[in-house]
């Protein structure tokens, strides 16, 4: 085969590593925090909205030093109470006032299919009054 043959024997290999490279690359794991982005952006592009009733405010501290804070709500749809709780610690810049405060009646937008996947805010969105 001489020289073609080398060129091949070379080639191939490179290229399933480079393709093997770029899969890697675009495939990247998906971190939590973007994930429920993700799901907030879902729930306000296709959901509806309902009256919701903010329960509690919870302020919880980390072993290491974090803190997070979380909208706990009911709301009801067709004779069903559903009760949820929402993580908004990376939505704190969105709230205009200490979010310790907020307790009291609000909107949720839920997926028309899953009801008990809501949201009281979001990026684009916000239900708190």
């Amino acid at each position: 085969m001489g020289q073609p043959g080398w060129i091949v024997a070379v080639a191939v290999p490179a290229a399933a590593a480079l393709v093997v490279g770029l899969l890697v690359l675009v495939r990247r794991r998906v971190t939590p925090e973007e994930r429920e982005r993700r799901r907030r952006s879902q729930v306000n592009a296709q959901g509806r909205i309902t009256d919701a009733y903010i329960t509690e405010v919870r302020v919880i501290e980390s072993p290491t030093g974090g803190t997070s804070h979380w909208l706990d709500y009911s709301y009801d749809l067709r004779g069903v109470n559903y009760t949820a709780s929402q993580d908004i610690t990376a939505l704190l810049a969105h709230i205009d006032q200490d979010p310790r405060c907020i307790a009291g009646p609000a909107s949720v937008k839920y997926l028309p299919d899953n009801p008990s996947n809501s949201i009281i805010i979001c990026e684009r969105w916000s239900g708190l009054r």
